[in-house]
């Protein structure tokens, strides 16, 4: 006999006057009907409105305006035409100071609620520019036989489908504006839907597509996207398997792709499947604040975890006497030591290990270091905190891109460890978006 499957209830249609409370972590209001929590796509605190139900759980709920009867001061139009359908951004109907005031709350509230901690001091936020700023992406691909188009671009909002748009106002206009020149010329491929997806990678002079292919292009195709890049000033290579596989079409030069921290005088090389920073102004920022608030010089020994491709190490090991970068990725961290050795600096040293495990025992983690600098993944750096009990840093440098694991690594460091939490604030890498980078600094009590 087959189990039986539970109907789905029908979603009530009637729309529902509420007044929004607060914001979630993801940007979107929160208000309560009947005591349980629905959560409603651009609907922001204050505002009245009628909203019909979209989902509906056994905790939460979920909903979409129907009619917008108060407008909050915060709001704004969005600037971009596809906003609501294109997954890519859910901050666009927020004015863009308002957006970091609202993060900085996230923030805080994330500090209070899961870290039982208050920041004594939050730090200046670091701003930049809020349009044409995302240098590193992946768009998806997919060729839709019933409107006989290539759609490129991102997923719609909660849903796995492509989103049909013509532009993208956050990607760097040299990409961000050419999809639909994209569009045709995959469009125009014998393997047009053979293409799910396109790496996009740009330095500060090149910009490289990687094309994932699942068969091999012909001739001609080849020669159309050769074309294509020399047209739009775009190197294109192609992935036939994982990203060690990415290649130049045949006949065209491999491109070094690189960025320059300039107030260190450091340059960085990197593969275009490799994690860079997204947001190329902020990083330089990001990088300047590290570098003078650990005052660094000559006697400092310091660890830098999570060091992927050195975008801190490198600068460190500028100032200070001695560095050492850990990394779980291979690739990454022997890219890292090409780096290193770009840029002429004979005072580092990178080790690969997995941070999410115990790395007492390796010969790096038997060192003393009095300055430490954490910029983990979305996961946190719980594991490996413990380590500070051996290493004992007077100064730890976190930078953080979830708010909520910062607030929990920050009471180990607080409550377990004996750290005091003396600044903490956001970075707006992801502006038109309910993304938060944060930073925070921690000194011995």
């Amino acid at each position: 006999m087959r189990p039986r499957i539970a109907k789905k209830k029908k979603l009530s249609e009637t729309p529902i006057t509420v007044t929004i409370e607060s914001l979630a972590h993801d940007g979107r209001g929160i208000t309560h009907v009947d005591g349980k929590v629905v959560f409603i796509d651009e609907a922001l605190p204050g505002e009245q409105l009628d909203f019909i139900y979209t989902d509906s759980r056994r905790d939460y709920a979920e909903g979409k305006i129907d009619t917008l009867h108060t407008r909050s001061e915060l709001r704004v139009d969005p600037e971009c035409p596809h906003f609501g359908i294109c997954g890519g951004c859910s901050f666009q109907h927020v004015k863009n100071e308002a957006q970091i005031s609202i993060k900085e709350g996230l923030l805080t509230e994330q500090f209070n609620r899961i870290g039982k901690i208050d920041i004594p001091e939050i730090w200046q936020p670091l701003t930049g520019p809020y349009w044409g700023y995302r240098r590193k992406a992946r768009m998806g691909v997919k060729y839709v036989a019933k409107k006989d188009r290539v759609l490129v671009g991102f997923r719609e909002r909660r849903n796995p489908f492509l989103a049909e748009i013509e532009s993208c106002k956050v990607m760097s206009p040299s990409v961000g504006e050419k999809l639909m020149d994209l569009s045709e010329m995959i469009g125009s491929l014998t393997i047009k839907d053979k293409i799910p997806q396109i790496e996009v990678a740009i330095g500060d002079e090149d910009c490289v597509l990687a094309f994932r292919v699942l068969e091999p292009p012909s001739a001609e195709d080849k020669e159309r996207m050769r074309a294509f890049g020399h047209q739009h000033k775009m190197h294109i290579c192609l992935q036939s398997k994982g990203p060690d596989s990415i290649v130049p079409i045949e006949g065209e030069p491999e491109i070094a792709l690189t960025y320059v921290l300039s107030e260190q005088n450091i340059k960085i090389n990197f593969k275009p499947a490799m994690f860079i920073q997204v947001n190329y102004e902020i990083n330089k920022k990001m990088v300047n604040r590290v570098i003078e608030t650990l005052d660094l010089n000559e006697n400092d020994n310091v660890l830098d975890l999570f060091c992927g491709l050195g975008n801190f190490t490198l600068p460190m090991a500028t100032k200070a006497g001695h560095v050492v970068g850990v990394e779980g990725d291979l690739p990454l961290l022997n890219h890292a030591k090409e780096n290193a050795i770009l840029n002429k600096l004979d005072n580092v040293e990178f080790f690969v290990a997995d941070l999410n495990k115990d790395v007492s025992d390796q010969a790096w983690a038997k060192q003393k270091f009095n300055k430490v600098m954490l910029d983990p993944s979305r996961a946190g750096a719980a594991k490996v905190l413990h380590n500070l009990k051996y290493w004992k840093p007077d100064l730890i440098m976190y930078v953080s891109c979830n708010p909520s694991t910062l607030a929990r690594d920050a009471a180990i460091l607080v409550n377990e460890l004996g750290y005091k939490l003396l600044k903490a604030g956001v970075i707006d890498m992801f502006p038109q978006t309910g993304h938060v980078e944060s930073i925070a600094l921690f000194a011995k009590a």
